[in-house]
């Protein structure tokens, strides 16, 4: 596939491959550390105490060698980064298809409501055995898989 533009500053070789355009502003994002606060009975805590943990590690010094190996700036390898971990759970959706979310959830859902141990003990070995089922493909050559 050949690049859709052509002439002006971004002209490109005649054997150069690109996906064809796509839009070139820029945004500055300053990277900061964040270690809180956040309250105990924040329901975003775990994900609070990710980033604070998180926190602690330079991204950029991956991000430029990773730049580097691969001749692209590093403004679009941060770009990659951030669009393909935004995406993730939608990827995730697409994969398993929505009826498969919603039938892994049904046994959570019944759970929660009743909220005892047992039943959520249930639900747990439910799930288990539906990720197992989906999961068999995958793994087929083990022992006792049933392929």
């Amino acid at each position: 596939m050949r690049s859709a533009r052509s002439g002006g500053r971004h002209s490109r070789r005649e054997d150069s491959v690109s996906l064809g355009n796509v839009p070139e502003e820029s945004r500055t994002i300053t990277l900061v550390g964040w270690n809180g606060p956040w309250t105990p009975d924040d329901p975003d805590a775990n994900f609070k105490a990710d980033v604070a943990l998180y926190s602690h590690v330079d991204p950029m010094a991956t991000i430029s060698r990773l730049a580097a190996a691969m001749g692209i700036p590093e403004g679009a390898a941060v770009h990659y980064v951030l669009a393909k971990w935004a995406s993730a759970g939608s990827g995730g959706l697409l994969e398993l298809g929505p009826s498969m979310v919603h039938r892994l959830w049904a046994p959570i859902e019944t759970a929660e409501e009743v909220g005892t141990d047992a039943v959520r003990l249930e639900a747990y070995e439910q799930l288990r055995q539906m990720i197992s089922w989906l999961r068999l493909p995958l793994v087929g050559d083990e022992a006792g898989s049933g392929y």
